[in-house]
């Protein structure tokens, strides 16, 4: 184990004059052995509570609103109502693609009679045509082109009846559209619009603002932006404990769910998740909150006393003693905890724990 010089003070004393005259030429230095556990603390960080969903209501539709049940502030459940829009049109569409399906229903019936009919005299004319003389052969091929005929009116009179029918399911659906209920579970935070507003979908130019925004409370979401640092070995599904500035001197608790695995490299921290249940609704979106982070490594790292770092314009190192001689170590400080520091050296500071041969 290394040995640190921490400061300098008198020269050492002897029983000879001469040992205490030499020595009394050489700096006397207090050294310090390094501590080389493996760490386990809790470090405090920034957070914020977010909603674990959040959704902006817009309609599917462009048209005007009619009646909104919700205002910032209520509670909805999934498929409540919350919205309904007016669109008067939409009634005459309809009963005019109800009457295009009747007509072609009609036409397409009609169609099957006479397919039906000119089918049953072709196969008497055939029948009768078994017996020379007895059916003309034009009449018995007049017979059979009426039947191909009427088969392809009957597949265009599908058709028709078809198209009619996906035009009137497609008006059904608008209608469907005209009338807006929450996705889930939440609570109002935003409302924008009145009843006779013009809304319409997203995006839409000039009609872009959401009708309403609903946000989840029962469960939150709370992220915290960790230093690279602290990013080793995060320990997912550890409950972690907070605080909140709204209820001072009381302990909140969350699980570390979702990690990013991807360091930022404007801020050099990490966006780690945790779920907070929120039942009551005490806790709020948007709330800042103090984090009880919790830093662990995999394995021993070196801690050296505070005063032992030293810094000047170019470097930071430590002072180590090995064989009686000392030498200028560069190192990367890394966690504090009390008075120790967590030190890393080599290139870039990027070794720990070597032995004092180095």
């Amino acid at each position: 184990m290394p040995l640190l010089a921490a400061s300098c003070g008198a020269s050492r004393r002897s029983n000879s004059s001469s040992t205490a005259q030499a020595a009394s030429a050489l700096p006397r230095v207090e050294v310090t052995r390094v501590i080389a556990p493996k760490l386990e603390m809790t470090v405090p960080l920034s957070g914020e509570l977010q909603p674990y969903e959040v959704v902006d209501i817009y309609p599917k539709v462009t048209e005007f609103v009619k009646w909104i049940g919700v205002d910032r502030g209520s509670r909805v459940k999934a498929g409540q109502i919350i919205v309904r829009l007016e669109a008067p049109e939409l009634a005459a569409q309809r009963a005019e693609a109800q009457a295009k399906l009747e007509s072609a229903q009609s036409q397409l019936a009609a169609a099957e009679a006479k397919l039906t009919a000119d089918e049953s005299t072709y196969e008497r004319l055939k029948a009768a045509a078994e017996t020379p003389g007895t059916v003309a052969g034009n009449d018995l091929l007049n017979a059979e082109k009426n039947v191909e005929a009427d088969r392809a009116l009957g597949r265009a009179a599908r058709d028709t009846a078809k198209a009619a029918q996906r035009a009137l399911e497609s008006i059904t659906t608008t209608e469907a559209y005209l009338v807006i209920k929450a996705p889930f579970d939440g609570v109002v935070t935003e409302r924008t619009v009145h009843p006779g507003a013009l809304v319409g979908p997203a995006f839409t130019p000039g009609r872009s603002t959401p009708i309403v925004r609903i946000e989840t409370l029962a469960r939150l979401r709370l992220v915290v932006p960790v230093p690279e640092t602290y990013t080793a070995k995060i320990p997912q599904g550890a409950k972690v404990v907070f605080t909140v500035p709204a209820f001072p001197g009381e302990k909140f608790q969350g699980t570390i769910a979702r990690i990013s695995r991807a360091v930022d490299v404007k801020t050099r921290t990490m966006p780690v998740e945790l779920d907070v249940t929120n039942p009551s609704g005490r806790l709020d979106p948007g709330t800042f909150t103090q984090v009880l982070w919790p830093v662990r490594r995999a394995s021993p790292s070196l801690f050296v006393p505070a005063s032992a770092v030293a810094t000047n314009l170019s470097r930071t190192f430590v002072i180590v003693v090995s064989n009686n001689k000392t030498k200028w170590v560069d190192v990367k400080p890394a966690v504090t905890t009390n008075e120790w520091v967590e030190v890393f050296w080599g290139p870039a500071g990027g070794r720990r724990g070597r032995s004092s041969r180095d």
